[in-house]
C-alpha cells in the first residue's frame, strides 16, 4: 500500500537525523549532524553539496535504504525507527522511486525488461499489466520505440529516461534523485531535468534531487545546502 500522510500533510520528515558509522580501530565517523527536513507532496527540494559531504547518505534515509543513527524520522504516519525492514522494503518499493546518476540498468534486459523490474514486486493491477504500464512509461519519456533495445544502443540520455521510467512506473509519491544529470552533457542534462518535473508535477509527487550542480539546483523551489553533515535550509551555493 501505498505511504498515508501525516496529519500534517507531510510525506517525510526529519528531525534532528544524526548518522554515525562505526570504523575498524578509529573513532566513529559522523556523516550527519542534526538534520531537520520536511517534504510534502508537490514539493521539489533541491540539495546542494560537494563530494563526501554526506549527501547520499541523507538519499539513502530518506528513501528507507538506511536508518538515523540518532534523531527522528516519519514515513508517511510511520516513525521509522519502529518500521521492520520488512516493512521498510515494502514502504521503499510501494512509494519511493530512485533515480541513480550511473542509470544502473540490467545490460542484458531491454528497456521494457528494465521498467519493468519494480513492477515485479507489485500486486493486483500493476504485476498483471506490467508490460502495459512499462510500455505507457517509455512512450511517456519518449521511448516508444526503443522499447526492444537494450542499454548498450543507447545514448546516455536514452539511458537515463529508462532511469527515469523505471523510477516512475508504480507511480512513486516521493522521487529521490541522486547526481540526475551528473553523466550527461549540458543540453541534455537539462532536458531529463525537465522531463522528470514535469512527470513529477502531473503525478502530484514530490522530487528530492540530489547534486553538486548549482545549475540543476536552482531548478527547485526550495533549496538546501549540505555541508560537513549539517543542513541549511534556504541557501544555494556553489559547491
Amino acid at each position: 500500500m501505498p505511504v498515508s500522510l501525516h496529519e500534517d500533510g507531510a510525506l517525510v520528515s526529519l528531525s534532528g537525523v544524526a548518522r554515525v558509522v562505526s570504523l575498524p580501530g578509529r573513532a566513529p565517523l559522523q556523516i550527519l549532524a542534526g538534520v531537520d527536513l520536511t517534504v510534502y507532496p508537490g514539493d521539489h527540494v533541491s540539495i546542494v553539496g560537494r563530494s563526501g559531504s554526506g549527501k547520499s547518505t541523507l538519499l539513502n534515509i530518506l528513501g528507507l535504504l538506511d536508518v538515523p543513527s540518532a534523531g527522528e524520522m516519519v514515513f508517511g504516519t510511520e516513525p521509522v525507527e519502529r518500521m521492520s525492514e520488512r516493512r521498510r522494503a515494502a514502504a521503499r518499493g510501494a512509494s519511493v522511486g530512485f533515480i541513480f546518476q550511473q542509470f544502473n540498468l540490467l545490460a542484458e534486459r531491454t528497456a521494457l525488461e528494465n521498467v519493468m523490474t519494480p513492477l515485479l514486486y507489485a500486486r493486483g493491477r500493476q504485476f498483471w499489466q506490467r508490460e502495459q504500464l512499462a510500455g505507457a512509461m517509455l512512450e511517456r519519456v519518449g521511448l516508444g520505440k526503443r522499447l526492444q533495445d537494450r542499454p548498450a544502443r543507447l545514448s546516455g540520455g536514452e539511458q537515463q529516461r529508462v532511469a527515469i521510467a523505471r523510477a516512475l512506473v508504480r507511480s512513486p509519491r516521493l522521487i529521490l534523485a541522486d547526481e540526475p544529470t551528473g553523466a550527461l552533457d549540458i543540453a541534455t542534462g537539462a532536458s531529463v531535468m525537465a522531463l522528470l518535473a514535469e512527470v513529477a508535477a502531473e503525478s502530484g509527487a514530490a522530487l528530492v534531487t540530489i547534486t553538486h550542480d548549482p545549475k540543476v539546483a536552482a531548478l527547485a523551489s526550495r533549496h538546501y545546502l549540505l555541508q560537513d553533515g549539517v543542513l541549511e535550509p534556504g541557501r544555494q551555493a556553489a559547491a
